[in-house]
């Protein structure tokens, strides 16, 4: 049933994996369901419906408490191993990444700044690219280092899940929800920011080189990179070097159609 729980045979509450991924868990009470969250899948709309759902706020108005909770609603050994309905949702790796830098490294929001320190400071963020940070994440141990891109694999607390939702489908997801369990999806993109939703997308050209700052010049003048346009056929493969295990994971359980390359 669990993913990692027989990783080593230490007692489980010394299992890091395990544990990692319980402390990625929310339980939705009134169901008995199990949500297991990644971030940049979406995470935070669900995580302030969860809240809403289980009683603690009203509405978005009090969305910034989910900040502070992410392990409020963590589910015990035993609720975790007879949840009723356990969930996750996935995201093409490809967007996932792009979709980090275009986020937390333009903006230079605190895991950027984590992410300068991995490299001992030896990074002008304003100048880093999206060529240098992929390539950066081949160097151990970069790729796990940071819960925005860590792989996707790594939170999944069970070997098997009721609903794999894509990201790229979310509305799928949110009709799922609620005829299954009658869980509402409120919508928390616009307490985050973090989308793309809302900037003229650009595909004019080739935006691997172009430095974060001259991007974010961009995104404030209402213009944001394509994912796509952030690779190139080196990046492309470099990826499905070092995201194998979500591709296929993807692959599996969602629709492979709907990679952002093949």
């Amino acid at each position: 049933m669990f993913n990692f729980s027989t990783n080593n045979f230490n007692n489980l509450n010394q299992n890091g994996q395990h544990q990692f991924c319980m402390n990625y868990a929310m339980q939705v009470f009134n169901s008995n369901a199990v949500y297991s969250f990644i971030p940049k899948n979406g995470c935070s709309t669900l995580r302030l419906s969860v809240a809403i759902a289980n009683g603690c706020i009203s509405g978005i108005e009090q969305g910034n408490w989910i900040h502070a909770n992410n392990q409020t609603f963590k589910p015990t050994l035993k609720e975790a191993a007879t949840a009723h309905y356990k969930f996750v949702v996935l995201r093409c790796p490809f967007r996932r990444l792009a979709s980090v830098f275009l986020d937390k490294f333009v903006a230079k929001e605190p895991d950027a700044w984590q992410y300068r320190d991995l490299l001992k400071r030896e990074v002008n963020l304003d100048d880093l690219t999206f060529e240098q940070f992929v390539k950066s994440l081949a160097v151990p141990p970069m790729k796990g280092a940071n819960i925005h891109w860590k792989p996707q694999n790594q939170f999944l607390l069970y070997k098997e899940y009721d609903d794999y939702f894509a990201l790229e489908h979310f509305d799928k997801a949110i009709v799922t929800l609620n005829e299954k369990i009658d869980f509402n999806v409120v919508d928390a993109r616009s307490l985050t920011g973090h989308g793309t939703d809302k900037f003229e997308m650009l595909n004019d050209a080739n935006y691997s080189q172009t430095a974060a700052f001259d991007i974010a010049v961009l995104k404030r003048a209402g213009k944001c990179p394509s994912h796509k346009a952030l690779y190139t056929e080196e990046l492309v493969q470099l990826v499905k070097k070092l995201y194998a295990e979500d591709l296929a994971l993807y692959s599996k359980q969602c629709n492979k159609e709907d990679l952002l390359f093949s």
